[in-house]
């Protein structure tokens, strides 16, 4: 009799790794390791086990202090684990040292990120924004990080005498970053006059945090396919589409998700996919309110979006997936102040509406919730800008 086996490729076990410190609360950290959970469950691992220790700042040889590593490492090595993932970035020394305690793979929050963006890239363009920023995270590790590269260079006369493999490794990484600088150069100019093309039509660009439900607004308003999931940066390159409400048209994008800690490198990579965020006319500012750390997120995206000199647009605040949320109603006789965890979604919509200083929505995509009023913001916030650029433009009357 055949023994029935699956298919399913076996996820490899991870244990997650932070630390409590001035700059991150332990609930800060308790929110970050969670969404380094959701980052490795994404990329495809298993996370079965957290260590956190509270440090003045992280140990500059080890991360983690002795005490705790060796605590870490006895786990490892009692239940096989495959690889360890530390929730900020390590230095060349950090990991390597890390390498030389745990035997098993250890990767950071920037490499786990990366991986994860190698992965979801689809697109020439996107493959080449990721293989940048991962060229530039290895170069300063590739002490530890060793990996003959194929040698595309090569040949009598090419290497310098006495040159070492790690100095040609090198010199191979960097005209490899040389030429994807170019090579992203060169679609840049293309994606300009692309965008330059598309004339004056009013553009309305969707930001947010990743996994706030961006691309399932995007199909719901433009009747497209675009490709959304729970999983985090399901879109990497950015989808335009022509939206019509009413008797107006518009542009519609569909941008790549932010997150807490963003590695430099990507931001830097993908600057060119950020460029329908710093060119459109109006920004929707999606978020998830039934995320416990929304208001952490919005303030991620207002930082990126202050980053890149966007912040100052015409925003809408866009507060998705309310058939998610849920409080738990505080007693009568609880005096400890009211928290979001137990406000009611009626309380949050007068908070917000109030404080946020942008126009704000309460909707739900999954359901189609105030997708009508949604249309209607649209249409009136774009035929603002339209008249404006077109003031002797009768049709919309």
């Amino acid at each position: 009799m055949a023994i029935p086996f699956s298919t399913e490729p076996v996820k490899e076990t991870a244990v997650l790794i932070g630390i409590i410190n001035q700059y991150q609360s332990e609930r800060d950290v308790r929110d970050y390791l969670e969404e380094l959970a959701f980052l490795a469950d994404t990329a495809g691992a298993e996370p079965v086990k957290t260590f956190v220790q509270r440090l003045d700042s992280a140990n500059p040889r080890t991360f983690i202090g002795a005490g705790k590593l060796d605590e870490v490492c006895t786990y490892v090595k009692e239940n096989e684990i495959d690889m360890v993932i530390f929730d900020d970035e390590l230095s060349a020394t950090q990991l390597r040292n890390l390498d030389k305690v745990l035997q098993c793979k250890i990767l950071d929050r920037t490499n786990l990120i990366l991986d994860i963006f190698a992965k979801r890239a689809k697109t020439s363009y996107a493959k080449a924004q990721v293989e940048l920023a991962q060229y530039q995270y290895l170069l300063p590790r590739l002490t530890r990080m060793w990996s003959h590269l194929e040698r595309q260079r090569g040949g009598i006369g090419l290497r310098g005498p006495g040159e070492t493999e790690l100095e040609t490794d090198r010199r191979i990484i960097r005209d490899k970053i040389s030429g994807l600088k170019e090579d992203l150069k060169r679609i840049d100019r293309q994606m300009a006059t692309q965008r330059k093309n598309r004339g004056n039509i009013v553009r309305i660009a969707l930001v947010g945090y990743t996994n706030v439900g961006k691309s399932t607004l995007m199909n719901l308003l433009s009747k497209s396919e675009v490709f959304a999931e729970n999983k985090l940066f399901a879109t990497l390159d950015t989808t335009v589409r022509k939206v019509v409400i009413g008797n107006l048209a518009f542009l519609l994008s569909d941008t790549v998700g932010f997150i807490r800690k963003l590695p430099h490198n990507l931001v830097e990579s993908f600057k060119s996919t950020l460029d329908e965020v710093r060119e459109a006319d109006i920004l929707v500012h999606v978020a998830d309110i039934s995320h416990p750390g929304f208001e952490e997120q919005i303030n991620v995206v207002n930082q990126t979006l202050s980053e890149l000199k966007a912040i100052d647009k015409p925003i809408i605040l866009l507060f998705n997936k309310v058939d998610a949320y849920s409080f738990i109603p505080k007693d009568d006789d609880d005096l400890t102040p009211r928290t979001k965890e137990n406000l009611s979604l009626e309380e949050l919509k007068n908070s917000w509406m109030a404080k946020s200083g942008n126009i704000t929505l309460f909707i739900s995509a999954k359901e189609k919730t105030n997708i009508d009023e949604l249309r209607n913001l649209l249409y009136e916030e774009a035929k603002k800008i339209h008249i404006q650029r077109y003031p002797g433009d009768n049709f919309l009357y």
